[in-house]
């Protein structure tokens, strides 16, 4: 097959192999008034500005992991949520006790108790958690608990019905920091932000993918308590908003109303008791060739049925990419007719990303820019940064494993339309060591890696455009077969770069975009083309695969 145009922009510290990346892609947006080359040298930075993480229970620990990240370029935490499970008064911890008797029977004392929950979060809640004559902060043999008791109807600490439900929170060390206060502290020291974990139902037994929302009431109630706690004791600029760790797939299902009705409601009470916070939430692509898989029109209907949850709060919606668990895929149109990495072949089996995958993730994720539109919700993606399990990538004891720093560049390459870049998980897949060396350190070795997510190229004029991440300085190396079938190569300095081009174009906003003249010149049909860059740091991008519209 002739080669048809490759463009190089040329990097330098690690190299990226060629991963033969793009197919047909729409035409760039007019730069605006373009920056002129030739960049002071700007800090390197990886596109990835937000991390899941797991909270200690020691205020130093916390502060190190958060200077970690922030140092890593990051300057976001988010931490998962804690689901309020139903028990029985026999199932509560055992070390919960008052006077040797069971700390939710004594703190309920006469009242009638139709029902009792845990939120084991390993929390230890100070005193301004106590609202209700019946509440008690229990500290036995070193653990630490908050009862509440709920009415189970009314709003404040009196049920209309007589009866009650009795949640036993934390399950902390008595002598340990609450986290989430912790972690909200060290956000606010270092200037980042921290996304604290709502409270959540368990899962329905019979629908696994589905919450029980059978004690709806109770949650509602709890929801109230947990966010007036952080109003009166971690209400810190650190503190920017709050999680929704219920999932759902990225879709317009009548499957989902229930986990619908749960960011709506949790999110009225957000607004109505910490307004200024927002919340994320965290819908999952599902592009496999099943019957599972789901359209991109049911997926932009889906993302605009989720924004119309926000409540009045500011709704993140980061879209994970399903590369860790070989749910979607970063392939372009180029590659339809390749076979699917061993990754993503341990999930869906043998066979070509086309004839695996309804559709590559940067379809999605336009999909999604198009359906939040006018909503006033945010379009953030969540990068899986680990991959489906294999034997030769095993990390931590689970069935996700260590992934690669290529693996996520391409990921990455799909994710333009998103605003911000966040990723599942900090802890253990940045930091694991896998194979040898934990990813976190890869990424180090080429944190200003230039990444191309889209090109265009006008052959009469013989001006290319390219954009992506980390493109200061670049010099492009364009690679084309002309109507005479002379395969040719030029590798040009960009003549201009527009740093802002991501923000200009409601992109993300670390996006560049250079442009280079290669001279006049004709491309044989079909009009592929490829693009290499090099940029100030002497880093190279993959090669970048394109055909002209």
């Amino acid at each position: 097959m002739a080669l048809s145009v490759a463009a190089s922009v040329t990097a330098g510290l690690g190299s990226v192999q060629s991963n033969g990346a793009e197919g047909k892609t729409a035409e760039i947006a007019a730069p605006g008034t373009a920056k002129e080359p030739n960049p002071k040298l700007a800090a390197e930075a990886y596109p990835i500005s937000g991390y899941f993480i797991s909270a200690s229970s020691r205020d130093s620990a916390n502060y190190k992991k958060l200077a970690d990240i922030k140092a890593f370029g990051g300057d976001t935490v988010i931490t998962f949520g804690t689901s309020l499970q139903p028990a029985t008064l026999e199932s509560l911890p055992s070390g919960c006790t008052i006077n040797g008797k069971s700390c939710a029977r004594v703190a309920a004392g006469p009242l009638s108790v139709d029902r009792f929950f845990t939120l084991l979060d390993g929390s230890n809640w100070g005193d301004t958690a106590l609202k209700c004559p019946n509440d008690r902060k229990v500290t036995n043999n070193g653990q630490s608990y908050v009862v509440l008791v709920l009415p189970q109807r009314g709003q404040e600490c009196t049920s209309s019905d007589g009866k009650y439900d009795v949640v036993v929170v934390g399950g902390g060390s008595s002598s340990a920091v609450d986290p989430s206060r912790s972690l909200a502290d060290a956000a606010t020291k270092l200037g980042m932000k921290f996304y604290a974990g709502m409270p959540a139902p368990a899962k329905r037994a019979d629908l696994p993918y589905l919450p029980d929302v059978s004690y709806l009431g109770t949650l509602t109630l709890l929801t109230e308590r947990f966010l007036a706690y952080q109003r009166s004791a971690n209400d810190v600029r650190g503190l920017a908003g709050f999680y929704h760790h219920t999932e759902m797939p990225l879709t317009d299902s009548s499957t989902f109303d229930s986990v619908l009705d749960l960011y709506s409601s949790q999110n009225r009470a957000i607004h109505r008791i910490l307004p200024t916070r927002q919340a994320i939430v965290s819908p999952y692509i599902d592009a496999r060739l099943t019957k599972t898989g789901i359209s991109l029109q049911k997926a932009q209907n889906g993302i605009r049925r989720i924004a119309q949850t926000s409540e009045g709060v500011v709704l993140n919606i980061a879209i994970q990419d399903g590369m860790g668990t070989g749910k979607g895929a970063a392939f372009t149109g180029s590659e339809a007719n390749s076979t699917v990495d061993p990754f993503a072949a341990s999930i869906v089996g043998n066979g070509t990303w086309g004839n695996k995958y309804l559709a590559p993730n940067k379809e999605y994720f336009s999909a999604a820019a198009a359906g939040i539109a006018g909503t006033g919700a945010v379009l953030w993606a969540n990068l899986e940064g680990m991959a489906p399990a294999t034997a030769s990538n095993y990390c931590a004891d689970s069935l996700r494993g260590q992934t690669t720093k290529a693996r996520l560049d391409r990921q990455l390459q799909q994710m333009a339309n998103a605003r911000k870049v966040i990723s599942f998980m900090w802890d253990s897949y940045f930091t694991c060591k896998g194979n040898g060396t934990p990813l976190k350190n890869q990424i180090l070795k080429g944190l200003s890696t230039p990444i191309i997510t889209d090109t265009t190229f006008r052959p009469a004029s013989g001006q290319v455009q390219v954009a992506g991440f980390n493109l200061k300085g670049s010099t492009a190396t364009l690679e084309w077969t002309d109507q005479k079938g002379k395969q040719l190569t030029k590798s040009v300095k960009a003549s201009s770069i527009n740093s802002d081009y991501g923000e200009q174009y409601g992109l993300n906003p670390q996006l560049e975009m250079i442009t280079v003249d290669v001279g006049s010149t004709t491309v044989k049909s079909p009009g592929n083309y490829y693009v290499k860059v090099t940029n100030v740091w002497g880093n190279t991008s993959p090669k970048f695969h394109s055909e002209l519209g």
